[in-house]
């Protein structure tokens, strides 16, 4: 053969023998491929598995538009940590724990000068508020460890000591008068008591106590049981601190009342009728009094009248005015120099504008505001109708005392004397409402999941829930 024709049969034989590329035909139905064959076949074809959009694979169901999630998800995370069970227990207790030590460094910085024009230490005021402020740390401590049988075992007793000294203050010889308010028991050296102080507590107590057991038998459908033997003894009170003249005090014990019937869901009628028997009563209190007339004429002013009236509302405003966005500074003040009359109890929060401007003011009125939050919180959740009645008894008797003293300040109410809760001076006033703090801190620990969170809290605890188990050898090995 010749070699052209022998070259051209080679040539179709390796034609022929080169395999076919594989398609993409799918197979007869009913007929599986195999693996191999099948991977082949979509590496021939070149089809590849579609893309997904980046973001969409974890949770998502598009494109990010941004870190963190935007205003929602910051307002969802703030939402999910106020509701944890130990919210309402640690807004309480450090809210408090500010307010009293911000109230130390105002008293100090406040109260020197007063000091050193009675011929006394710079520190005098302030070292009584500091040791009040000690014991008051004790009493709070004590009464969130105490747990709320005893709270409601201790109410007679502490309404039946109350009563018996403010009937002392009454006994001349035995009562003292400051500022022309005969509310004063002398316990010896500079120490003096207020009673009237511990009506407050010893009412809500007492009340919500009262309240409580009337609930367990169904009885507060009733007009006469939900107001006997609440309001005789409320109004008691309220003529023993009348008969001192003292009428700030007078108005913050109505507050807590109408506070107890409102929680005790008293009709809009009879709530509407005690009010309106207080208010004639408090009419004619002022009405005949000329000092209260005058106050409640000094409501708004901005100068002192020619005569000197007016004087502590004009300057606690030229304070505020003053103070400007961030203060003067810390004991920079002007009108503690003599200027403005009770520059540390009553007007404090006037030379705290003063000395720590806007900025300072504002920092003061949200402390109060989240401790009156947490507090309708702690009364909101319980089901126990003592710890409702009480919690939100002394949520009122703080937020409304706060109101009073700052809005006296600011010129939108009457000086009613009372002072700032946990600020001012006075440590007849800081006990009592240290221990009330105490309450609520305790209430907020009652809590059934609170109960539970602190339980997981504790060492011994988690010691033992996370410690492997491991079973212990005859030899004493593991």
């Amino acid at each position: 053969m010749p070699a052209d024709e022998r070259f051209a049969v080679r040539r179709d034989r390796a034609r022929t023998s080169v395999p076919r590329p594989l398609t993409a035909s799918p197979a007869p139905s009913g007929v599986s491929l195999p693996d191999g064959l099948a991977l082949r076949g979509r590496l021939a074809t070149g089809s590849r598995r579609p893309e997904t959009p980046r973001g969409a694979g974890r949770g998502g169901t598009g494109p990010r538009t941004g870190r963190g999630g935007g205003p929602r998800r910051t307002y969802e995370r703030a939402r999910r940590a106020w509701d944890r069970p130990l919210t309402a227990y640690y807004v309480i207790l450090g809210s408090s724990l500010l307010i009293t030590v911000l109230g130390l460094v105002m008293v100090y910085s406040a109260s020197m000068i007063k000091a050193l024009d009675i011929s006394k230490p710079a520190t005098y005021f302030f070292g009584k508020q500091f040791l009040a402020a000690v014991i008051g740390g004790a009493l709070m401590l004590l009464a969130a460890r105490m747990p709320v049988k005893l709270h409601r075992a201790l109410a007679y007793p502490i309404l039946m000591v109350t009563v018996f000294l403010m009937v002392l203050v009454q006994v001349p010889g035995i009562g003292m008068s400051v500022n022309g308010n005969q509310n004063w028991l002398y316990l010896g050296g500079p120490f003096q008591l207020q009673p009237s102080e511990f009506g407050k507590l010893a009412l809500i107590l007492w009340g919500a106590d009262l309240l409580a057991r009337k609930q367990d038998k169904r009885l507060l459908t009733q007009w006469k049981h939900m107001l006997v033997p609440l309001v005789p003894v409320a109004f008691m009170l309220l003529g023993l601190i009348m008969l001192g003249g003292d009428m700030g005090t007078a108005i913050i014990l109505t507050a807590i009342l109408f506070g107890l019937l409102w929680l005790a869901g008293a009709p809009t009628r009879l709530f509407a009728g005690v009010l309106g028997f207080a208010a004639v009563i408090a009419f004619l209190l002022i009405r005949t009094s000329p000092n209260r007339m005058s106050r409640l004429a000094c409501m708004g002013v901005s100068e002192p009248d020619p005569e000197g009236g007016c004087w502590q509302a004009a300057h606690g405003i030229y304070a505020l005015a003053s103070g400007g966005w961030f203060g003067s500074g810390l004991g920079a003040s002007v009108e503690k120099w003599g200027q403005l009359p009770e520059p540390h109890t009553d007007f404090i929060f006037a030379i705290t504008g003063e000395e720590l401007g806007l900025a300072g003011t504002l920092s003061v009125l949200a402390l109060f505001a989240a401790l009156g939050y947490a507090g309708i919180r702690v009364a909101g959740r319980t089901e126990d109708p003592f710890v409702r009645f009480a919690a939100g008894g002394v949520t009122t008797w703080i937020t409304a005392q706060a109101v009073i003293n700052i809005g006296a300040v600011l010129g939108l109410l009457p000086i009613a004397g009372v002072p700032l809760p946990l600020f001012s001076y006075g440590g007849s006033a800081l006990l009592p409402t240290m221990f009330a703090v105490g309450l609520m801190i305790a209430f907020a620990r009652e809590d059934p999941a609170a109960k539970a969170a602190l339980a997981m809290r504790k060492p011994g605890v988690r010691w033992k829930t996370m410690r492997r188990r491991v079973k212990k050898r005859p030899s004493g090995e593991r």
